[in-house]
């Protein structure tokens, strides 16, 4: 009896070492080689200090900040630890709500923008956590941040387009801004008055 079961627990042991161990290791100090700064979260530091990632989306009210997309991440949204949409149905009445309610803040935070909301304005991501938001959403801000700031709407689009990402490899995904970036460059270039 021994016989058969002493090879079975001297693998799972083998095995255990190896992929429990072993290969998490290596694929961590292989990560921290070759990108260091994607393994270590892609932070980003101002000063020394941490203030976010590139990866997590985070809520800016002021008015002189661009926007994130809407979040149901966590009870007052963009909470890291409870990422998920809300998985409201699109006939869902908590959804519809939810959306005008999103509509009215953007109409009452932007009233010089006349055109048609983009809708990652007034709808939250699959994770609740998108750092980015379209290139049409930063620009139905821009009139406000402008005004904040004391600036021209013109070199906010401007600087909106330096922080433009194109798709990756050319083809996967849309044109998107990072809307952490785009606030620090905000605070770099044209301080709050």
């Amino acid at each position: 009896m021994w016989q058969q079961i002493l090879p079975g627990i001297r693998i799972k042991i083998f095995m255990t070492v190896v992929l429990g161990i072993l290969y998490p290791l290596a694929i961590t100090g292989i990560s921290q080689m070759l990108f260091p700064h994607q393994a270590n979260g892609s932070l980003v530091t101002v000063g020394g200090k941490v203030v976010g990632s590139e990866l997590i989306g985070q809520n800016f009210a002021k008015p002189e900040y661009f926007q994130p997309r809407p979040s149901a991440a966590g009870n007052d949204g963009y909470d890291p630890t409870a990422s998920g949409g809300s998985n409201y149905g699109p006939t869902s009445q908590k959804l519809v709500d939810r959306v005008k309610a999103s509509i009215d803040k953007f109409r009452k935070d932007n009233p010089d923008y006349t055109g048609p909301i983009p809708a990652d304005l007034v709808t939250a991501s699959g994770s609740g956590l998108d750092p980015d938001i379209s290139p049409d959403s930063a620009a139905a801000q821009t009139a406000r941040v402008a005004k904040a700031r004391g600036v021209s709407a013109d070199q906010l689009s401007k600087l909106v387009a330096q922080f433009t990402e194109a798709p990756d490899l050319g083809l996967l995904g849309e044109p998107r801004v990072n809307v952490l970036k785009l606030n620090l460059a905000l605070d770099e270039q044209f301080p709050r008055q």
